[in-house]
C-alpha cells in the first residue's frame, strides 16, 4: 500500500512540472513545497536539480525546523523559509516560490499590485502586496512571509527585490496562486502602459472573493 508521504512526493514533484508549463521558473530556479497532514513534516524539492530529473524518490522529506529526515540530496536553499511558514501558519498546508518574470518586476520596484481586476479580487482579495528585503539561508524569508500574509487575504507575497512566494491549504491551490499572480502581474503592468489602471471599490472586491470562494465553480452536496 502506498504511504501519505509517498503520495505526497508524487504530489510535489508532478506540480514542479506546473511550474515549467506555466513559465513560472528558469533553469533550477523555484520551489513547491507541501505539509504531511497531521505530522511536523514537509515535503520539498532537492536543491539545484533540473526540473527534468525531478522524480518522487527524490524530493527531500524534512522536519518543521527545515532538517533533512529523509532523502539523499540536500533540500532547496529555501527550506528554512517554507519550514517557517508552517510553524507559524497552521493552515498552510502549501508554499510555492517562483521568479516569475512580471511578477518579480513588480517586486524590484518593491510595488504591490493593486486589485483592479476582477479576476485579482476572485483569487487574492485586495492587493499583492510586497515583502521586506530578506537574505537566503535562513528564516528571516519566512518572517517577512508570514508577517505580511497573517491577516491579509491575498495567498501571494512579492518578496522585495526577490520574488514571489504563495501558500495555499495544499500544493496544488499554492501552485494555482502562483500561476495566477504571474497572470495579474502582466496584465496590470501592460495596463499601465496605456495610462493608469481604475481601482475597483472595496465593496465590489468582497462581493466579488466571497462569491468565488464559496460559490463559484462546483460545490460539494453538503454545501
Amino acid at each position: 500500500m502506498t504511504s501519505p508521504i509517498d503520495l505526497l512526493r508524487r504530489q510535489v514533484s508532478d506540480l514542479h512540472q506546473e511550474l515549467v508549463r506555466y513559465n513560472l521558473v528558469v533553469w533550477t530556479a523555484g520551489n513547491v513545497s507541501a505539509r504531511v497532514p497531521g505530522e511536523d513534516l514537509l515535503v520539498i524539492k532537492p536543491s539545484g536539480v533540473s526540473y527534468d530529473e525531478l522524480t518522487p524518490e527524490n524530493m527531500i522529506l524534512c522536519d518543521l525546523d527545515g532538517k533533512v529526515v529523509e532523502g539523499e540530496h540536500s533540500p532547496s536553499s529555501d527550506t528554512a523559509a517554507h519550514a517557517y511558514v508552517y510553524r507559524h501558519m497552521p493552515e498552510v498546508g502549501g508554499v510555492v516560490h517562483t521568479h516569475s518574470t512580471y511578477a518579480c518586476a513588480w517586486a524590484a520596484r518593491g510595488e504591490a499590485v493593486p486589485c483592479v481586476l476582477t479576476a485579482m479580487a476572485d483569487e487574492f482579495g485586495a492587493e499583492i502586496p510586497v515583502g521586506p528585503f530578506a537574505l537566503i539561508g535562513d528564516d528571516s524569508i519566512g518572517r517577512g512571509i508570514v508577517e505580511t500574509l497573517q491577516g491579509h487575504r491575498s495567498p501571494a507575497v512579492l518578496m522585495k527585490s526577490h520574488g514571489v512566494f504563495t501558500i495555499g491549504k495544499d500544493a496544488k491551490a499554492a501552485v494555482k496562486a502562483a500561476v495566477m499572480c504571474e497572470d495579474v502581474a502582466r496584465t496590470v503592468h501592460i495596463s499601465r502602459q496605456l495610462g493608469e489602471p481604475l481601482p475597483i471599490a472595496q465593496d465590489d472586491i468582497d462581493r466579488l472573493n466571497y462569491r468565488y470562494q464559496n460559490v463559484y465553480g462546483q460545490q460539494s452536496a453538503a454545501r
